[in-house]
């Protein structure tokens, strides 16, 4: 036994050639990944390298062989990328570098920039 089904139909006075009728395509933005910065420590000549080694292990999360090859690095290039990160991020530890290096009494500089 089939049955018979209806479709109701629609209507409505005919399209004129102002009408803007069409179909709707639903479009989905793609969120774009925030920018990264890179955090460097830039070398001088009165910073102890110990405490750069300290630093890079205490705000880095470096080990001490890491810590000591980018403190070599800095010394002989004058600078090094330290790490990565959001700018959120990159901002506290440039701020926690130089309070921490002030309050020691250190010159030492940390800067970020855009990767």
């Amino acid at each position: 036994m089939s049955a018979i089904v209806a479709c109701p139909t629609i209507a409505g006075p005919p399209p004129d050639e102002d009408d803007q009728t069409g179909v709707v395509i639903e479009t989905r933005t793609k969120t774009k990944r925030p920018p990264l910065y890179k955090v460097l420590l830039l070398n001088d000549d009165y910073t102890p390298m110990e405490f750069v080694v300290h630093v890079l292990e205490r705000f880095f999360g470096m080990n001490h062989a890491q810590a000591f090859e980018i403190m070599l690095t800095v010394h002989k290039k004058g600078l090094a990328v330290v790490g990565v990160f959001s700018h959120e991020i990159a901002e506290t530890k440039v701020g926690q570098v130089m309070d921490f290096a002030r309050r020691h009494q250190h010159p030492l500089q940390c800067t970020m920039e855009k990767e």
